[in-house]
């Protein structure tokens, strides 16, 4: 009989090391009288496929030891140290969906492991400016996995759970519910959750500040009075909360025409840097109203992933978030 020969235990670390992508992951199989080899398994931040991938290659290596006559597998995962960044606005019409964008590609250009959060349930615009309008999540029971895209960054939006010229007319108790969908989905790997909030200070923002607590929030603004008037507000949420404000953008600062390269500012200058002086809190950077940024968004092609003078902004902008968050830990 088969499970009389009590294996050798240089033979089961040999199995086990002749799989690179296993060994890390499995602890010392226990080896019971019988021959049963039971193994505990990290599958840590891999999807369904990849973790029955990796639990048929353990029980392949370890069947074939002499001595083992039957494998054990107990899954087991930590859940990912994930950090989330608020990015609102008061009002709408600000730029705050192209700028959360374009921030989860530049930090994802930084090294972060970044996904993106459509959570402006009612006007989601993440599947148009990420080039993912045709994507349709898919679900294991009642937790989404993101739509992988083609920046390297995955994304979630309801945009992509309902018809594209469909109205959400949801009260706040099902928008918060939907919200939390998106935030605990099967994020994997990923490091850091951009997302894009919806407008103003409302029922969504709240359950994001209770049930999720970003690491920092970034607050989008034009340059003129009436949009800082809302920032403003929008920042004193955060700041009530306990929630780091990591800084304030200023888009649509100057407009350079193209045929004359003169500089104009339809909708002012230095406004949000001058307020975010005024509150105490970081100021961010520019974007400028340009239409090489208007025209690429339409299209789906993020200016951040470009390497041109259209993405600089972001990355810069990027670069000052991450910096906030290591003061911040």
């Amino acid at each position: 009989m088969r499970g009389a020969i009590m294996p050798d235990a240089p033979d089961i670390a040999a199995a086990l090391a002749a799989l690179p992508h296993v060994s890390s992951r499995v602890a010392p199989p226990r080896v019971a009288a019988d021959g049963t080899a039971s193994v505990i398994l990290d599958v840590s931040g891999l999807d369904a496929a990849a973790r029955d991938a990796l639990e048929a290659d353990v029980r392949r290596a370890l069947g074939a030891v002499e001595g083992i006559s039957a494998v054990r597998v107990v899954q087991t995962a930590q859940k990912p140290a994930r950090r989330l960044i608020a990015v609102g606005s008061g009002k709408g019409g600000v730029g705050k969906s192209t700028l959360s964008a374009n921030l989860a590609i530049a930090m994802q250009r930084l090294g972060f492991r970044t996904g993106l959060v459509d959570a402006d349930i009612y006007g989601p615009s993440q599947p148009r400016l990420m080039q993912a309008t045709a994507e349709r999540p898919t679900a294991e029971g009642k937790t989404l996995n993101p739509i992988a895209t083609r920046w390297g960054v995955p994304m979630l939006s309801m945009g992509q759970l309902v018809a594209p010229d469909k109205a959400l007319a949801w009260r706040g108790p099902m928008a918060s519910g939907a919200l939390g969908q998106l935030v605990d989905a099967a994020w994997g790997e990923t490091d850091t959750l951009i997302v894009d909030l919806p407008p103003g200070t409302g029922d969504v923002q709240l359950s994001m500040i209770q049930k999720h607590r970003p690491a920092g929030a970034v607050i989008v603004s034009t340059p003129q009075d009436l949009a800082l008037i809302d920032a403003a507000r929008a920042i004193d949420l955060f700041n009530t909360a306990g929630i780091p404000v990591l800084g304030l953008v200023e888009n649509m600062a100057g407009y350079v025409c193209p045929h004359c390269g003169e500089t104009s500012d339809p909708f002012g200058h230095g406004g949000a840097e001058a307020e975010a002086a005024r509150l105490g809190i970081a100021f961010l950077g520019r974007v400028p109203l340009d239409i090489a940024i208007r025209l690429a968004s339409d299209a789906g092609e993020p200016p951040a992933a470009r390497d041109d003078a259209a993405a600089a902004p972001f990355l810069a902008i990027a670069e000052k978030v991450a910096a906030a968050l290591d003061r911040e830990r």
